[in-house]
Order: C-alpha cells, then sequence, then structure tokens
C-alpha cells in the first residue's frame, strides 16, 4: 500500500512538471532586428507573457551537406 501511494505520487510530480516545461514553449517568428533589439511575432500566445520576462531563444538549425566516403 505504502509503495503504491508513493509511486502514484512521484506519478503526478512528473506529468505536472512535463505539463509546466510544454505550456512555456512558444514558436515564434523574427518581424525585425534593430542593432541589439529583436522584434518577434508569437501570434495569439503572445499574451502570455509580459514586459520584462526574460526568454531563451533558439535559432533553427541548418543542414550541412551529407559527409560521403570513399
Amino acid at each position: 500500500m505504502k509503495k503504491s501511494i508513493i509511486l502514484m505520487t512521484a506519478l503526478v510530480f512528473m506529468v505536472t512538471a512535463v505539463a509546466t516545461i510544454q505550456a512555456a514553449a512558444l514558436k515564434c517568428t523574427v518581424e525585425k532586428v534593430e542593432g541589439n533589439v529583436v522584434t518577434m511575432d508569437c501570434g495569439d500566445k503572445a499574451a502570455t507573457l509580459s514586459a520584462g520576462t526574460e526568454v531563451k531563444v533558439k535559432t533553427a538549425k541548418a543542414k550541412s551537406a551529407a559527409i560521403e566516403g570513399c
């Protein structure tokens, strides 16, 4: 009984953590760049952000040429 309660508690914690991480992800497109200021369009999800909020930005990975052998 005690092991099943611990297992259920751990499962609920993991599901909550995954949902929080996924909810924080936004996909935006860069509209313009002026010096060190970047303007991005996040669509209707922009309402979830507020002025002064720190965000992490990942750039799209460029596809490299295939490596060919001898």
